[in-house]
């Protein structure tokens, strides 16, 4: 333990110099950073409200409409969405980096006992909180308009949706040290629309011309939306499409923690 003796006009005391537990990581560090998004009413629009407007547009007409197991393609449609709004969510959430960044936020906690790893996690753990609820907005929206799954099914689509969001936490976080602040996210809106259309998010990937569907299955989407659906549509789960959701938050997360390690040598 390392300590310092301060000389006070009553006379001396010592401070403790221990850098704090898990480097500052703390819930109430989360729930201001919480806080700090949620007040944001774009991101709530685009996160949480728009997913749930696309369900209610495109899925009611198709109320009745059966899978080839005979599940619902109301249900297809709901978790399709739930993963939109959950990639959505952890994306922006990691992206907003960009403008703490832009801002000298990050030089600002250099000089605080908050180390840069744990400025990361928090970042992610509230990308992680985002697209939880996203995704629990959409299945209760879902479950409103008449959804009905057995309960594990229930379980498995949220908690597949959920998880496999940390792939765009990590896309996020990228996007967030490589891109400049300045509408970060009005740029990646749409390139996120587009990975979810050509992923099989909006539509199935199987309705799409051949070339297409070929490319679709190297896309950071359709891993995760196929994961998610799995328990629904009762399709394995094959090594292609664990290959494709791990390596991609692999290639995310390790391109992010490059950038990070450049980012924070040059503050």
């Amino acid at each position: 333990m390392t300590t310092s003796s301060l000389t006070t006009p009553t006379g001396t005391a010592t401070a403790d110099r221990r850098p704090p537990a898990l480097g500052g990581f703390s819930p109430a560090v989360l729930l201001i950073e919480m806080r700090r998004v949620l007040r944001n009413r774009r991101t709530l629009l685009f996160t949480m409200v728009m997913p749930a407007v696309f369900f209610l547009l495109f899925g009611l007409p198709q109320r009745g409409e059966t899978l080839p197991n005979g599940r619902q393609v109301l249900a297809w449609i709901m978790v399709s969405l739930a993963v939109y709004g959950a990639m959505v969510a952890t994306t922006s959430a990691g992206a907003a980096v960009a403008t703490e960044r832009a801002l000298g936020w990050s030089r600002q906690l250099r000089l605080t006992p908050l180390r840069p790893a744990a400025y990361v996690a928090t970042k992610v753990a509230t990308a992680m909180v985002l697209g939880l609820a996203a995704v629990v907005i959409e299945f209760a929206v879902g479950a409103t308009a008449g959804v009905r799954l057995p309960a594990h099914v229930w379980l498995l689509a949220g908690l597949a949706a959920w998880l496999g969001s940390l792939v765009f936490a990590a896309l996020g976080l990228l996007i967030g040290y490589l891109g400049p602040a300045e509408n970060v996210m009005q740029f990646m809106g749409p390139v996120l629309a587009l990975l979810a259309m050509f992923g099989g998010l909006f539509l199935p990937v199987e309705t799409l011309p051949d070339v297409l569907q070929r490319l679709a299955q190297f896309t950071p989407v359709w891993g995760v939306g196929q994961l998610a659906r799995a328990p629904l549509t009762g399709d394995p789960v094959t090594l292609g499409v664990l290959a494709n959701v791990l390596g991609w938050t692999a290639v995310f997360a390790l391109g992010a923690a490059r950038l990070f390690r450049r980012d924070t040598q040059r503050v």
